[in-house]
């Protein structure tokens, strides 16, 4: 065996093999996106929000030939600063629902600064005509000022309408949850500010991202870590009867009876004891997803996968582990069996690297086919 560093140049050097058959779906070359949704009929949906890059419309169609259009048109993605309720603002997620209604969940917040009356809310489009048929806003005791919405799941045989749970990623105020019934317009908060739905601090978590600490520096020239955003990601258990959540700053799963965050007269204390930990999940997340069979995916934004949580054992198994994956974001599981999934590089923004942003373009959307039916609440 030769220790000349000469001859390495004849020789293939061992390195991390992937794992599972990632397929591109689309590109972006502008904004960086954030959520996918699929529609019952193959529809793709993405959304883009106002964290500093030019923004052309906060919500898009992507077309069979690969191109974007703003949805459900060009005048709802124009902001109207002085009737936020009448437009879109910055959109975080966009869910389709087991309806097959397109959901779109506005922040309110471009570049997460608090929120005014009517900029934070739940737009309902039907898929069919193209129109928004529903809007919910968000009081002011309930969307706080500090709000920042992240993402959503429903239960549409709950109340009326059916009825949507909201979390609460805020970065400098409470997280938590916000359930909407979506009959009557009503929402309320829930396990506001507990700990299960704060992030960790810096000396309980560290995040490692493409090998280096992912931290921010602070204008005080104090450092935080850079996920130090708190109840993000979201599932729901396949009998409706359980919701699974994460904080952006830890590495664990946690899940909450639902019957108990619903019932307004459940004490907070009664809703918090139905809490599990359901432990460390090898990294942490930026979105969940769950499955008919009560399996329950997980991006890991700290090793460039996607892991799945079996139902039958409760074991953690990689379903996709590729360097292409940096910041996988949203997953999203569609009715013919792919789980898709974007991948942002939201690490490399200038924020986190000293103001300077180290982004390549294009961003990518892929999928994974996992041969699973998605929940479907109904």
């Amino acid at each position: 065996m030769s220790n000349n560093p000469k001859n390495t140049h004849l020789h293939k050097l061992p390195s991390a093999d992937p794992v599972g058959a990632l397929e591109t779906v689309a590109f972006f070359n502008d904004a960086m996106p954030t959520g996918v949704t699929v529609s019952h009929k193959g529809r793709i949906f993405v959304n883009f929000p106002k964290w500093g890059d030019d923004v052309k419309y906060s919500v898009a169609e992507i077309l069979k030939d690969g191109n974007m259009v703003a949805y459900p048109d060009e005048s709802l993605n124009k902001t109207n600063e002085d009737d936020q309720a009448s437009t879109l603002v910055s959109v975080q997620s966009v869910v389709v629902d087991p309806r097959d209604r397109l959901w779109i969940l506005d922040t309110g917040s471009p570049l997460f600064q608090p929120t005014k009356y009517g900029g934070p809310k739940l737009i309902c489009v039907d898929l069919e005509t193209n129109k928004v048929t529903k809007k919910i806003l968000f009081s002011q005791t309930v969307a706080l000022p500090t709000t920042y919405l992240n993402d959503i799941r429903f239960d549409l045989r709950r109340g009326d309408e059916g009825m949507a749970f909201i979390t609460d990623s805020s970065q400098k105020g409470s997280n938590g949850f916000i359930v909407v019934d979506l009959g009557s317009g009503e929402s309320w908060r829930r396990l506001n500010d507990h700990k299960s739905t704060k992030p960790e601090d810096l000396q309980a978590f560290l995040p490692l991202v493409e090998g280096k600490p992912f931290l921010e520096e602070q204008q005080n020239g104090s450092v935080k870590h850079g996920a130090s955003m708190g109840a993000d990601g979201i599932a729901i258990s396949s009998d409706g009867s359980r919701l699974y959540y994460c904080p952006l700053g830890s590495r664990k799963l946690y899940s909450v009876d639902i019957d108990a965050l619903i019932n307004r007269d459940t004490p907070e204390s009664d809703v918090v004891a139905t809490i599990k930990d359901h432990g460390d999940r090898g990294g942490a997340s930026d979105g969940l997803e769950s499955d008919a069979s009560g399996n329950i995916y997980s991006t890991n934004y700290e090793h460039n996968a996607i892991l799945r949580l079996r139902h039958s054992d409760k074991i953690w198994e990689t379903l996709a582990y590729d360097s292409r994956l940096l910041w996988p974001d949203t997953l999203s599981l569609a009715t013919d069996g792919y789980l898709y999934v974007t991948a942002n590089q939201l690490h490399r923004q200038a924020r986190y690297n000293n103001g300077k942003d180290r982004r390549v373009k294009p961003y990518v959307m892929f999928r994974i086919q996992v041969n699973a039916r998605p929940v479907l609440l109904r």
